[in-house]
């Protein structure tokens, strides 16, 4: 639940578009057409945040978790709210919810599972088509993130976490290799977790660092 949560969150932000009516006889006899939003802004962000991303949230979190800390994780670019948006956390804590924004390291593609995999593999789907207008690109955006294999998902995830681990281990830095951990392998014989464990010899090791 929790990991399809994130790609559909993903997936609702990538399709940032807005269906808007043109002006004159397009109006006049109410044909909607699709145009791209070409410039976002820091109070579009929190519109989004708040009337888009978080009702898809609680619809989608399991309710025996309601209360519990929901992180959205987001980048550095300067539109996005800040993590203590007075409008987002009065709309993030209602009805019993604790749902909270959080931005991720800068410069390290390695921990956004988005970078890390997700992009690369959905843009690969997508350009199986040439869609030359705004309609076919959401169509086509549509039709990969739908047809994006769950079990690869988990992959990734996986991924993401072998990689926060490298990176304690190395007191922050970003020397190391990407883990191969033989995953589909794991999968096929029904050995592959949902999550690793983080060893307490490497969180002993960061923590003492950081402290």
């Amino acid at each position: 639940m929790h990991m399809y949560l994130k790609f559909s969150l993903f997936y609702l932000i990538f399709s940032f578009l807005l269906n808007l009516a043109n002006k004159g006889y397009m109006l006049s006899v109410g044909v909607m057409v699709t145009k791209a939003m070409t410039s976002v802004t820091k109070e579009i962000s929190r519109q989004f945040l708040i009337n888009k991303v978080l009702p898809a949230i609680k619809e989608k979190w399991p309710a025996e978790e309601r209360g519990m800390p929901i992180f959205i994780q987001q980048d550095n670019a300067r539109t996005h709210v800040a993590v203590n948006d007075p409008a987002f956390v009065e709309a993030a804590q209602a009805d019993g919810w604790d749902i909270r924004l959080t931005c991720q390291p800068p410069n390290s593609p390695d921990l956004n599972v988005l970078d890390l995999g997700f992009f690369a593999a959905i843009q690969a789907l997508f350009y199986k088509g040439t869609p030359n207008n705004i309609e076919k690109i959401v169509e086509k955006v549509d039709k990969a993130f739908r047809e994006y294999p769950v079990d690869r998902s988990n992959r990734i995830f996986l991924t993401q976490q072998s990689c926060m681990m490298e990176i304690m281990k190395q007191n922050g830095g970003q020397y190391y290799n990407i883990p191969h951990m033989k995953k589909k392998h794991l999968e096929m014989t029904g050995n592959l977790p949902i999550s690793y464990e983080c060893p307490m010899e490497i969180y002993n090791q960061a923590l003492g660092f950081v402290g």
